[in-house]
């Protein structure tokens, strides 16, 4: 394992990473680090534009542009279609598209750690939902594309607010609901990545 680190690193030195930069990497998980091996020249620029959208994503949740809620409602949603778009920006497509699998299949690797995301443990549904907004996104811009970051917010809002995306279902309280309106009980959530929660569109009402 250690040699296999090493030529690593030889390579992402040459291709102009730093020693810090080099620590950053070792902390990655093993999907996102096989996409930085394969992506060396454009990941610096994965994540400034991972950072953008988190800052960005976090000053929506703050308004009543959308519902506020960054864990399987519009906010989230906003999140990945944002993250998606500025990457298909700046880095193109095909890198964009296989970073946004290597986070979800990172999410995956939490759950069966138990580690949260955006304050809970990654399930199934939640990784679906991911995926969906993540291609809606990629298809709000393209490579070179001179869209303003105050008008990308829009057009993403807007989408959200057509339902072209996806959302968890939920009650006026937060609560999950099954495809029939019935409460999702917390403790029959813990420890599935399969479970009964939905999806449906992020234009979606709550009762």
């Amino acid at each position: 394992m250690k040699n296999i680190f090493l030529i690593i690193f030889v390579f992402l030195i040459t291709s102009g990473f730093s020693q810090s930069n080099f620590k950053k990497f070792k902390q990655l998980s093993s999907p996102k680090k096989w996409w930085v091996i394969f992506h060396p020249f454009k990941a610096k620029k994965a994540l400034e534009i991972s950072k953008e959208a988190s800052r960005v994503s976090d000053s929506i949740r703050q308004t009543d542009l959308l519902d506020r809620d960054h864990a399987g409602g519009q906010v989230d949603a906003f999140r990945h279609a944002y993250w998606m778009a500025r990457l298909r920006q700046e880095i193109g497509k095909p890198a964009a598209r296989t970073l946004g699998k290597a986070h979800e299949k990172e999410n995956y690797l939490m759950y069966k750690k138990r580690k949260l995301e955006e304050g809970i443990v990654p399930d199934q549904i939640s990784s679906e939902m991911d995926l969906y907004n993540n291609d809606i996104g990629l298809t709000l811009t393209i490579k070179g594309c001179k869209t303003s970051k105050k008008g990308l917010i829009h057009k993403v809002a807007n989408a959200i607010k057509k339902g072209k995306m996806k959302v968890i279902k939920k009650n006026k309280k937060g609560e999950f609901l099954t495809f029939d309106d019935k409460k999702i009980e917390p403790k029959s959530l813990q420890g599935k990545w399969k479970n009964n929660k939905c999806l449906v569109d992020s234009n979606y009402k709550r009762n």
